[in-house]
């Protein structure tokens, strides 16, 4: 499995409908992408979000970023033009206990 990883840190005045427009929206339309077999959406502090979603192999990481990314990335910046820095990584599972 591989994680993709957002790190977002988001004005005080945004945190609000920023946590309303990922869980209400963009959340569940890239889980609707079939790419992904879950999410975590988390938060550090007020401003600080992290949110990981499960690919299932990196073909399927590769076929959201070639197919999907564009569209839905378009759809965050309409919603949040200003006011929410985005960091991305791909993280590999190694063994877990």
């Amino acid at each position: 499995m591989i994680i993709y990883e957002i790190t977002a840190a988001v004005r005080a005045d945004l945190t609000e409908s920023y946590e309303k427009y990922m869980r209400e929206t963009h959340i569940p339309d890239l889980l609707e992408t079939g790419c992904f077999n879950g999410a975590f959406f988390t938060r550090a502090n007020e401003k600080k979000y992290r949110i990981q979603y499960h690919a299932y192999n990196q073909e399927a990481l590769n076929e959201y970023l070639q197919t999907h990314a564009a569209r839905l990335r378009e759809d965050f910046a309409k919603h949040f033009p200003a006011g929410v820095e985005v960091s991305r990584e791909n993280w590999e599972i190694l063994p877990s206990w």
